[in-house]
């Protein structure tokens, strides 16, 4: 045997996976040919082997290799053929992967894969075939196209447009009309031809040529030319063929009758209408001025309104929407006074009808009565206008014949007779035109208002009337009409008859012709086993046509076992004649006919004793006609006569209880023994029968007539006679008696063969709506007889019951448990049950809801916006709601497309909705769910993908709801998918296995459970140990359930660890262990098992006890104990999906205590079964407080090992606690105060501070229960209260105690008084608020209660205390007798005070401020009282840059501050710099209303007085912000940080008060604010955003407004890392670290910022003072570190280098004229010089730069200085150079400001030059501009205005701009020289030579103005400003001020950035910069 037959013999004992994914192809390509013979043997779609194969042809038929996939396909083939439609759930995968790797193989594999699809059409995977074919269209591959469209153009050919939705084809073919090759075009013109041949050219061509080429038009009508006739489907879907032996049979047996079986099969008409898409209308008419038209008072303008409206629902399918308005006012139009308006409204109306449909029913009922009275109008262009629109609305079905009865009945009574006849003539046109199901229910209503119209005095109306009656009779037959015929005369009657006859007599020849040509044709049915024929969409073309022939059917030949007896059955069944239906309704027959009719049948002489009036002698009668009846051989020939006889003589009104006994007993004997039983005699006795039941004496025999009845006619034909006689009768007894009679008829017969819906609703509207008592009993006795066989769905049919009887419903229905499937006791004849439409077991009606399913609601799902798609999602559910939860699978398809595509949302709450919606939707629909959801439930489990706990929880409750819908093993193919899907998070395989485990459980015996085993036990190797732990318990139960014998089998495919754990499972006796215990036990024993199987399983016991179950006499308690365990061994408090913030977000912030809501209360208990271990919560949710207690000291022992834990879930809790405070229960409120302070001491710590929401929980409540009336909670909580004080803030603790002196509760109300005064006390009145409220604790002194008035005045000598007299100031407006009550109290407390010698009231305050002021705040801190106030930091915190002279000085004040506070500016600055942060506060005032006087002062003498004291305000001011904030933050108001802050605001509004502010007071101030900026704590702080703000605009007004140089430097030196210490608040390296990435960002921030506004305020920067700090920082770094950081993208070193660029670009080369602050000399060189030069080359290879010196010059020293002095005509070049791009600045539109500006320094530099002699070549004109534009500049100059703030009016002539003045070379007499030879030897120069400064400010000067020609907007060289986690790490050096004298400022010219922006990438990367880097500090 060679080596390849020893592979693929080996491999056959492989498993299949394994054989098709072999690495050897012909492995793969053998493994393939056994599947297809495999799949060829199978003869029951339902064996099992099918679904083990299903999920493998998704890999095969995607085969790299070709004859491997040929043969895959063949595979495929075969399964089809053996399969049924539950192989649709593999279709999707199968299809997609088909379409991917198939339809460009081998012809052959293209013909296969075709012949594949058109099988899973066969199979009912019609939506996944055409989604297969919607992605192969678009492929790029025009070879793969072709085939696509081919199979499409087949699927419909063959299975019609029935099975394949035109729509869904219409809307691909248009794309591949507009395809690029031809054999795609061509292929879709054959399926349009096809199409044409299905649904018709017209809606073809109304929806595609719209959309075509004219090219592709004119083409496509040649060829539907040649189309004629309609095609038939020639195969059908699998479903349909096993019905085809039904069929052929009947159609033989019938023969010649006529046949409905060809018209069954004929296409379905299609409407065009389904086929188009909406348009919307509302838009373009609001945009068309229709609402201003329709009032105009012109006609005219009013027609053309509504001529618009006309237009536009002239198309054929209008977008519902809101219309209301617009039928109001075409209402209005109709009756308008001029008749065109009225016209066109009318024909707006018809459009309408037409486009909307049943949209517009509403608005057609409302408009139907104006119409009708308008039929009064004689002009023929009215009338046909409204003929037309009411034909049109009835067409359309916006009209009913039921409907507008009323309408008809009034206009029939018009007093116009044109009203009346064309009234009528309408009706007869919407008769004609009804089915007759619709004329039954309304004739009764039509025929006598007809009847009453013939009698009419207008032959029109006559003559309408009759053909109205014609019509009727015409639809339903003459019955309707015979008794309102006897009526009539013989003339009238002759007509009329004449008339119907010749209508029916047409309606038959037409049903003649119509059966014969129906006749002719034969349907061909096809199969899946058919040869498949290959056919092309092209062969449709002209030319290319195929001749179709007829498929060979296989059917026969290969049919199943078991078909011939199936076909003998329906050939017996079939050989039956085809009866019509039976007419119910008997004629009246008088007793001398009946007498007549009867003959022999009946003895004279009973006859004439029936007749008797002796009631013996009619009893005799009755007794003898039994005899004979019962003698009687051929019963039924006479059954319906000898019923018409006993309801004649002696007939139903008999007084005699005895002779009605009699014959209701010959009565039930006839229909008991008659074969068949007619209907009309069950009406003829029915009624009397039912009166018979209400009486007691004869309640039996009619009943038991009754029931012969339902033997006999059915019961559903009984109960419904019944409904309409009991209800309309008098007497209640026949309502209650026969209710009662129903509840034995549904036990004797089930509810098979009864209409539920009516018997329900006949229940609900009559029966419980009674006001007889036994009446309702006897309803809820039927609807509980109901439930046992309905179940529980019932109760859904009954939601609007009063709650009182759905109590007694409750109530019954416990009476009668569900029972499931019932036989009945008894039977019904077999040819009426036959006939009989059965509900089956699922009877309770289903509603159809394809109607409600509307484009719109679909289109929902699909809007952008959110909220649409949410109202599409709750729509569904009220649908479903409205129908009951119960609807049928009906159009339901692209509901569920809808629903798969909203679980894929990006908003996850939609997500959720969608699960819950798409369970409530499985719930509703039942089993056939399965087959309608088209696969949504893969798409639903995989939402078990979702990390978020919430959204896995949502899936396992649709799965839920799946389940009670379908059984599990529908359900296990998708669970598998999912479960070896490898993008499934560990979170969600858990959770499918433990609902797997979970409904496993519940189960005995569940064979298709061993498919899970193989998922399991790959899962049984995941890494995570929660999945390992959830497939262990499931593989648990997949083998209780499986059985043993079956896991065997099954052994091969399990590996790895779960082999042991099944070897371990099966041994003999085990498996079978857990269901008998279960099964011994009962009630909580079998849960308690079940507990412990879980437990077990999840590996939470040794491993030794893994396999112990309880014995069966095991007791509850010990299963409890291992349980308990097992919880144990949980953490206490589960926090890994806690989310505290979004908790506390929903948290509603309220001062005032409100109880909790019940809702509340639950949401409270979800979050504690979330978050706490499942005891603990059982414990604190117990009603009994001992185990409440026991939970709280199970908290209590593990609170200091929780802490972490605690603080995560401290809002649950606090909400808990407050639960417990509102409850009564005095021992667990104790416990809470007992646990109460621990906690608190825990979180204080753990450093913690209660959130702002968690205080909201907690405090409100313990504010309101301070009053509690025992006096020890009360002691408790007042001790609780001040430690949350102290714990939390006291100035946010304070209104929560405030809002306690408003409680009811007076003991509340002084507790809450108590602890003011504690505040005033301990915290003394720097607490914000706390004063002005003193107002309420006064008001308390007038109230009844005298505790209440003593705590009061308490606290109030509390405040005296601190405050002496000023406390009158707070006590607010008082009685006289209050005020003497507070008199006595404060003497009483001075009194006090003197005897304890704690001075006089209100001196320690003013002590303390003395000292402050005098002292500084170290004699403050010795008194003890400043340290009382507020804690202070918690660390130390090193203070920079206040100078030392400042400390020290010792300030002289002029004046005496007073008690009240600072006096003067001298003073107030001492109580700012010494004073603690809410003394100075004082100063600050002070300082404010000074600092705004002096900004009045129009002189400005205030504020140059000012101006010295400048830098020392600041330096304050700067060492208060931290000191300020520091106490703040630990509880105290925010009021000293809003002082300083402002403060600081008012002193930098002012220019010059700013510009004073030195350097190192700056550095200071800067650094200050930004760190507080950054200080993540200051948002918590009371009105932390406010001071965010105002930092933020503070720092803003720093940059805008301080001296330009001092900011650059002090910025450029903060861009190195700062020392730790300077930072608020201690942290770890690596906080730090990134504490100094944001530092350094912001002040970047702040740097571009400045470097923003250099182009217009340079002349204001020292430039020298500048590149120094610049030089120094580079220094700083070295070349090394500068590299590194270049490479890392350093942020602060890129804005260094943007700085400088700026510089260089705005300077040009006149920036090396400002290094004399640099070391040049030095070496190595400075690294400042090669950027310099880096800059200046870069721009003048930009062309963006003029250099007055050689550009790439690198030697800085004396460059020049042994050089000869140039030229003398040197300065002459230079000047007409410098002036040729003045003259070409002036002659451009956008620089022509900046241009004259430059002109004008050369004319003030240059006196003696004549500017105008150099433009003789220019127009009058340009010279003019420049005169007048140089006379403009000059004024500007004057004023001290710059070029940007005042453009020239009006632009320079554009076409006068001159490129190169010709200019005359100068004399060096005149000309000045312009650039000194010595001027580039800079330092050294300078320094030896004598120059003074004013010299080299001059040179300077000349060099600038040299410059300007060449300045221009040059991009930087640096990249965009990006984010990097790089640090600088060198110590901050202190640059000394510049020496130089300030240059006299001058006006320069402001540079304007250059059209050329794309010059180079660094003007790109410049203008990105700028565009997008440069914000704001914050």
């Amino acid at each position: 045997m060679s080596e390849e037959e020893k592979l693929l013999k080996e491999a056959k004992k492989l498993p299949w996976e394994d054989r098709l994914g072999h690495k050897n192809w012909k492995v793969r390509n053998e493994a393939n040919v056994d599947l297809a013979s495999v799949c060829d043997s199978i003869t029951d779609p339902k064996d099992p082997r099918l679904r083990d194969f299903g999920h493998l042809f998704r890999k095969t038929v995607a085969d790299s290799n070709a004859p491997v996939q040929e043969k895959a396909l063949d595979a495929l083939i075969a399964f089809l053929r053996a399969a049924d439609s539950d192989a649709g759930r593999y279709a999707k995968e199968v299809c997609d992967a088909i379409a991917a790797k198939c339809l460009t193989g081998r012809p052959k594999t293209v013909q296969k894969a075709q012949e594949a699809f058109l099988l899973w059409v066969e199979l009912e995977a019609v939506d996944v075939f055409l989604d297969t074919l919607e992605k192969a269209i678009k492929n790029k591959v025009a070879k793969a196209v072709v085939p696509a469209v081919d199979v499409m153009f087949q699927a419909l050919s063959e299975f019609g447009s029935k099975v394949i939705p035109p729509k869904r084809i219409l809307k691909m073919l248009p794309e591949l009309f507009d395809h690029q090759d031809q054999n795609v075009r061509a292929s879709a013109k054959g399926v349009t031809l096809q199409l044409c041949q299905w649904i018709g050219k017209d809606p073809v061509k109304s929806i595609l040529f719209e959309k075509m080429r004219d090219t592709m038009k004119k083409e496509l009508e040649a060829e539907l030319a040649s189309v004629s006739g309609t095609a038939k489907p020639t195969r059908k879907i699998r479903s349909e063929q096993d019905k085809e032996p039904e069929a052929e049979a009947s159609s033989d047996v019938v023969g010649d009758g006529p046949s409905e079986e060809p018209v069954a099969d004929a296409p379905p008409e299609i409407d065009e209408y389904d086929l188009m898409d909406p348009v919307d209308i509302l838009t373009p008419l609001e945009k068309s001025g229709f609402w201003d038209g329709v009032k105009a008072t012109k006609w005219s303008e009013r027609k053309e309104a509504v001529a618009k409206l006309t237009e536009l629902a002239s198309t054929k399918k209008i977008a519902p929407g809101d219309f209301s308005e617009i039928c109001r006012t075409l209402k209005k139009l109709i009756t308008d006074v001029n008749l065109a308006v009225a016209v066109e409204a009318i024909q707006a109306i018809g459009n309408l009808a037409r486009g909307l449909r049943a949209h517009f029913s509403a608005s057609s009922r409302f408009m139907l009565p104006v119409l009708l009275e308008k039929l009064k109008e004689k002009k023929p262009t009215v009338a046909e206008a409204l003929t037309q629109t009411l034909q049109t609305m009835y067409k359309a079905g916006c009209l009913n014949l039921v409907d507008f009865i009323e309408d008809v009945r009034t206009a029939v009574k018009n007093k116009v007779p044109l009203v009346r006849s064309l009234t009528l003539n309408w009706l007869t046109f919407c008769l004609e035109t009804s089915n007759k199901a619709l004329i039954l229910k309304a004739h009764k209503e039509y025929v006598p208002l007809c009847m009453e119209c013939l009698n009419d005095g207008t032959p029109e109306v006559r003559d309408a009337a009759f053909s109205a009656l014609a019509a009727i009779a015409k639809s339903v037959g003459m019955r309707p009409l015979e008794r309102s015929l006897e009526k009539l005369d013989d003339v009238r009657r002759k007509k009329l008859s004449e008339m119907i006859a010749s209508s029916s007599g047409g309606e038959s020849a037409g049903a003649s012709s119509v059966t014969v040509q129906s006749s002719v044709g034969s349907t061909a049915t096809g199969n899946s086993e058919a040869t498949f024929v290959r056919k092309s969409a092209a062969s449709m073309l002209s030319g290319k046509r195929l001749a179709i022939s007829a498929p060979v059917s296989k059917k026969a030949a290969t049919g199943k076992a078991g078909g011939s007896k199936k076909d003998g059955a329906v050939r017996n069944e079939s050989s039956k004649s085809v009866e019509p239906p039976e007419d119910v309704e008997p004629a009246e027959m008088g007793l001398e006919e009946i007498e007549n009719r009867l003959g022999s049948l009946v003895k004279p002489e009973t006859i004439s004793q029936l007749k008797s009036s002796v009631w013996k002698e009619r009893l005799e009668a009755t007794l003898s006609l039994k005899e004979e009846i019962e003698g009687l051989q051929e019963l039924d020939k006479s059954v319906e006569i000898l019923v018409r006889l006993l309801c004649a003589v002696p007939g139903w009104n008999e007084k005699n209880v005895q002779v009605q006994q009699q014959v209701i007993e010959i009565i039930t004997h006839i229909s008991s023994t008659a074969t068949k039983f007619p209907k009309k005699c069950v009406v003829l006795c029915i009624t009397g029968t039912s009166e018979r039941v209400a009486d007691i004496k004869t309640r039996a025999s009619a009943m038991k007539c009754l029931t012969a009845f339902c033997e006999a006619v059915g019961p559903g034909f009984v109960f419904e006679r019944l409904f309409k006689i009991m209800k309309e009768h008098k007497n209640p007894k026949v309502l209650s008696e026969g209710l009662l009679w129903m509840v034995s008829a549904v036990d004797d017969f089930g509810v098979s063969l009864l209409k539920l819906k009516d018997l329900i609703d006949f229940c609900k509207d009559v029966g419980l709506q009674s006001s007889t008592a036994a009446t309702r009993n006897a309803t809820i006795k039927l609807l509980g007889a109901l439930h046992k066989f309905v179940g529980p769905d019932i109760k859904g049919f009954l939601n609007d019951v009063k709650p009182a009887l759905l109590s007694a419903l409750d109530t019954e229905y416990e009476k009668n448990p569900f029972e499931g499937t019932v036989a009945p006791k008894r039977v019904v004849k077999t040819s009426v049950a036959a006939s009989t439409s059965a509900g089956g077991l699922d009877s309770l009606p289903r509603e159809d809801i394809s109607s409600k399913i509307t484009p719109n609601l679909l289109k929902g799902f699909e809007s952008p916006d959110w909220k649409m798609r949410l109202e599409s999602i709750e729509a569904v559910n009220k649908i479903l709601e409205e129908a009951n939860k119960r609807i049928q699978p009906t159009g339901t398809g692209e509901l569920f497309g809808g629903l798969r595509g909203r679980l894929l949302d990006s908003n996850k709450n939609l997500v959720m909705q969608t699960l819950t919606t798409i369970g409530g939707v499985a719930s509703a629909m039942g089993p056939t769910v399965e087959k309608a959801s088209k696969g949504i439930l893969a798409d639903v489990l995989k939402c078990l993908g979702d990390n978020k706990k919430h959204m896995r929880e949502g899936t396992l409750a649709a799965l839920d709801l799946w389940l009670g819908a379908v059984h599990l093993d529908k359900m296990i193919p998708y669970i598998i998918i999912t479960l070896t899907d490898g993008k499934m998070g560990a979170e969600g395989r858990k959770d499918l296995f433990d609902w797997l485990t979970k409904q496993l459980a519940g189960l005995s015996d569940f064979a298709d459970a061993i498919h899970l085993l193989k998922p399991a036990s790959t899962a049984m190797m995941d890494k995570s140990a929660d999945v390992r732990k959830a497939a262990e318990g499931c593989i648990s139960e997949i083998l209780r359930v499986s059985g043993q014998e079956t896991i065997e089998k099954n052994l091969k495919d399990i590996q790895g660890p779960a082999l042991a754990l099944v070897l371990e499972k099966v041994r003999p006796g085990f498996v079978q262990e857990p269901f008998e215990s279960s099964k011994s036990m009962a009630g909580p024993m079998s849960k308690g098992v079940s507990k412990v199987s879980k437990s077990t399983s999840n590996g939470t016991l040794k491993q030794g006890n893994r396999r112990a179950l309880p014995a069966k006499g095991s007791r509850p308690d010990q299963i409890t104990s291992v349980h308990d365990i097992a919880i144990q061994s949980q953490s206490l408090l589960n926090t890994k999906d806690s989310n505290k913030d979004e908790r506390e977000r929903v948290v509603v912030r309220r001062i005032k205590f409100e109880e909790l809501r019940p809702e509340q209360i639950q949401d409270l208990e979800i979050d504690m079964m979330k978050f706490f271990r499942e005891d603990l919560q059982k414990r604190l949710l117990s009603p009994d407080f001992k185990k409440q207690v026991d939970g709280l000291e199970i908290l209590q022992k593990a609170l200091p090992s929780l802490s972490k834990e605690i603080i995560e879930v401290l809002d649950i809790l606090l909400r808990w606690f407050v639960l417990q405070f509102c409850k009564s229960n005095t021992t667990c409120l104790l416990k809470v105060l007992e646990f109460l302070p621990e906690l608190f001491n825990t979180l204080k710590d753990e450093e913690y501070s209660l959130t702002e929401a968690e205080a909201a929980i907690f405090l409100p409540c313990l504010a309101e229960k301070l009053g509690h009336n025992i006096e020890k909670v009360r002691e408790k909580m007042r001790e609780l209260m001040k430690q949350i004080i102290h714990a939390y803030s006291v100035a946010k603790t304070y209104p929560y105690i405030l809002e306690g002196l408003r409680s009811k509760n007076n003991r509340t109300r002084i507790e809450c008084a108590d602890l003011i005064g504690y505040l005033l006390e301990t915290c003394g009145t720097e607490i914000s608020g706390l004063l002005k409220y003193l107002n309420m604790v006064a008001s308390l002194t007038a109230e009844r209660d005298g505790e209440l008035r003593k705590a009061a005045l308490n606290t109030m000598a509390t405040g005296y205390k601190i405050l002496g007299d000023d406390i009158w100031r707070y006590v607010g407006k008082l009685t006289d007798a209050q005020k003497s009550m507070l008199d006595e109290k404060f003497k009483w407390k001075f009194r006090e005070m003197e005897k304890r010698r704690e001075g006089r009231p209100g001196e320690a305050r003013a002590a303390l401020r003395r000292s402050v002021r005098e002292n500084g705040p170290e004699v403050a801190e010795q008194s003890g009282d400043l340290s009382q106030n507020v804690p202070g930091p918690l660390f130390p915190r090193q203070t920079y840059g206040i100078p030392e002279q400042i400390l020290e000085r010792n300030p002289v004040p002029r004046t005496i501050a007073g008690v009240n506070g600072p006096t003067d500016w001298n003073e107030a600055l001492d109580i700012i710099m010494f004073g603690s942060p809410e003394q100075s506060v004082e100063g600050m005032k002070v300082v404010c209303h000074e600092l705004a006087q002096a900004s009045n002062d129009p002189e400005e003498s205030a504020i140059d007085e000012l101006v010295k004291d400048a830098d020392g305000l600041v330096s304050c001011l700067a060492n208060k912000v931290a000191k300020t904030f520091d106490v703040s933050l630990m509880g105290a108001s925010s009021r000293s940080c809003k002082y300083v802050l402002n403060t600081l605001m008012q002193t930098f509004q002012n220019k010059k008060l700013a510009h004073a502010v030195k350097e190192g007071t700056l550095e200071s101030l800067i650094t200050e604010l930004l760190l507080w900026l950054l200080d993540e704590r200051v948002p918590r702080m009371e009105d932390g955003s406010q001071l965010l703000k105002a930092l933020n605009v503070l720092m803003l007004k720093i940059l805008d407004n301080a001296d330009r140089t001092s900011s650059f430097v002090v910025l450029i030196s903060l861009l190195r890392p700062l020392d730790p210490s300077r930072w608020p608040s201690p942290a770890t390296a690596e906080v730090y670290a990134v504490r100094n990435q944001k530092f350094s960002d912001l002040v970047v921030k702040c740097l571009i910022k400045l470097t923003k506004l250099l182009q217009s305020t340079i002349y204001e920067v020292d430039l020298d003072r500048l590149l120094q700090s610049i030089h120094v920082y580079l220094q700083d770094l070295g070349m090394e570190e500068i590299r590194r950081r270049a490479g890392a993208d350093d942020k602060p070193l890129r804005m260094v280098k943007t700085v400088l660029h700026e510089l260089v670009k705005l300077r040009g080369a006149a920036i090396k004229g400002h290094l004399s602050l640099v070391p040049i000399d030095m070496r190595p060189q400075p690294i400042i010089l090669a950027y310099i030069d880096l800059n200046l080359e870069t721009l003048a290879a930009a062309r963006m730069l003029t250099s007055t010196g050689p550009v790439g010059q690198t030697h800085w020293s004396d460059s020049t200085g042994n050089n000869p002095s140039p030229p003398a005509n040197s300065a002459d070049v230079q000047l007409k150079q410098e002036l040729g791009a003045i003259f070409k600045k002036i002659g451009d539109k956008q620089t022509s400001t900046i241009g004259l500006y430059d002109l004008y320094h050369i004319t003030k530099s240059y006196p003696k030059v004549d500017i105008f002699s150099q433009l003789q070549n220019a127009s009058e004109a340009f010279r003019t501009y420049i005169r007048d534009g140089l006379a403009q500049v000059e004024k500007n100059a004057a004023a001290g205005r710059t070029p940007s703030s005042l453009p020239l009016s009006t632009p320079p002539p554009s076409s006068l701009a001159l490129t190169s003045p010709d200019i005359p070379s100068l004399s060096p007499l005149d000309a000045k020289p312009l650039m000194n030879t010595k001027s580039e030897s800079y330092a050294d120069d300078i320094r030896a030579s004598n120059i003074n400064p004013g010299t080299l400010d001059a040179i300077r000067e000349r060099m600038r103005t040299m410059q300007l020609a060449s300045s221009g907007t040059l991009e930087s060289v640096s990249k965009p400003l990006m984010p990097t986690n790089e640090n600088i790490s060198m110590n901050q050096q202190s640059i000394p001020p510049s020496q130089m004298e300030p240059e006299i400022p001058q006006p320069h010219p402001m540079v304007l950035p250059m059209d050329e922006k794309a010059l180079s990438g660094l003007q790109a990367r410049m203008e990105r910069l700028k565009g997008g880097s440069l914000d704001h500090p914050m």
